[in-house]
């Protein structure tokens, strides 16, 4: 019975662990932010989608890539155009709710919203990103 409550709780436990090791010593927790890719239609749509994501502050910075060329499948056939493309620097605690908001406003059907967790960085700018995306 313990072991199983001990395998139950540890990844709550490592996440305490992990939280407790970053408040003494000061270092990133790799995972804590991430960044979203959203592809967009054309830049207007791109930068309503970008400005509402920062106006609901559920990102503390979003680029606006250029028009790329892009090839997928859609319904069984071979599609080529351009887009333009957010990379959204959030919490990783916000993607869910990113997640949901994009889809709420982006005209796609089944719009690209894909993230990675980011590693390590520039720890001034990981704290910055911290400080400007309010906590849950």
């Amino acid at each position: 019975e313990v072991l199983m409550l001990l395998v139950l709780t540890y990844p709550l436990l490592w996440g305490l662990a992990l939280q407790l090791h970053s408040a003494v010593t000061g270092s990133y927790v790799p995972g804590t932010h991430s960044i979203a890719f959203v592809s967009c239609l054309n830049e207007q749509i791109a930068r309503d989608i970008a400005r509402a994501i920062m106006d609901k502050r559920l990102a503390a910075y979003v680029n606006i890539l250029p028009k790329s060329s892009a090839l997928y499948f859609w319904k069984g056939e071979l599609e080529e155009s351009t887009e333009i493309l957010l990379l959204v620097k959030t919490r990783t605690s916000k993607i869910g709710e990113l997640s949901n908001y994009v889809r709420s406003i982006h005209p796609f059907e089944m719009p690209e919203i894909i993230s990675l967790p980011i590693d390590q960085g520039n720890p001034v700018y990981l704290k910055w990103i911290e400080e400007t995306v309010p906590r849950d």
